[in-house]
């Protein structure tokens, strides 16, 4: 608050109820000169923000002239992404116990299918069809539903977990009719699965603390970026991802470009 009591003092301000919104915005656009970063800058305008507030509230002022000056937005943060190497690795983990064949096809139908963790617990035998052209219907947010088509190594793992682990865990219970099941029989909880996947990554050498931690959107976020790398259309990785706007799958584009980046700093001889 005493940066914003120099703003106004250099404007020949000394009572509050004297600023008016242009004081205000001006004050961020010096925050913003000085090189203050996004979120920094947020903060502090949201102090300014409060005392403005209160002074109104309070009667002090004669009305809230920051109410209409919007904090900045923090960059967007591009989502993390495992490079293809990483997710082999990661998917060959486990053994062939029923636990194991569950895991195995768990992690193999998340990044199969890019399912959320919440579509792919909440996924029943039912919604799967592996004959013919293999497909899963999974059911997302807002009570939207899609159809995506499963992969080769998804469809052998997920088999091999349906003919040979998961009855041996659907006798644990009471017939549930969940694709993946916890060790008692019942329907595997996201926590749960965020173990698998954690003990998945720790197995595989990969993070998971920090920032760079391995989660299971980790692997929805790979499967979009691994798609487009390919060449994929980003209307269809819409549609596969169950994105309700194009704008929210378009952040998977920026990851694609700034590899592409890489690539072209290490590999063109006028580059640098």
């Amino acid at each position: 608050m005493e940066r914003y009591a120099q703003t106004l003092s250099a404007a020949g301000i000394d009572d509050l109820a004297a600023a008016g919104s242009e004081h205000v915005t001006g004050h961020l656009a010096a925050l913003r000169a000085d090189g203050l970063a996004a979120s920094s800058a947020a903060r502090a305008m949201s102090a300014v923000r409060g005392l403005h507030k209160f002074a109104a509230r309070e009667g002090l002022t004669g009305a809230d002239v920051a109410a209409e000056v919007r904090p900045p937005a923090p960059p967007k943060r591009l989502p993390k992404a495992l490079d293809v190497d990483q997710v082999t690795r990661l998917l060959a983990t486990g053994d062939d116990s029923p636990l194991g064949l569950r895991g195995r096809a768990l992690l193999e139908f998340l990044y199969g299918t890019g399912a959320r963790i919440s579509e792919a617990v909440g996924a029943d035998v039912d919604d799967l069809d592996l004959a013919g052209e293999p497909a899963a219907v999974l059911h997302g947010k807002g009570g939207r539903t899609r159809v995506v088509p499963v992969g080769a190594y998804a469809r052998a793992a997920v088999e091999a977990y349906l003919v040979r682990g998961r009855p041996a865990l659907v006798a644990n219970g009471s017939g549930t009719p969940a694709i993946f099941l916890n060790a008692r029989g019942g329907r595997l909880s996201r926590q749960s699965a965020w173990t698998i996947l954690h003990r998945a990554a720790e197995a595989a050498g990969l993070p998971v603390d920090g920032p760079a931690a391995v989660s299971p959107h980790t692997l929805r976020h790979s499967y979009a970026t691994h798609l487009l790398d390919g060449g994929a259309d980003v209307r269809v990785v819409q549609e596969l991802l169950g994105h309700a706007s194009v704008t929210t799958t378009q952040v998977y584009t920026l990851v694609t470009v700034d590899r592409l980046r890489e690539v072209y700093a290490t590999a063109h001889p006028r580059a640098r």
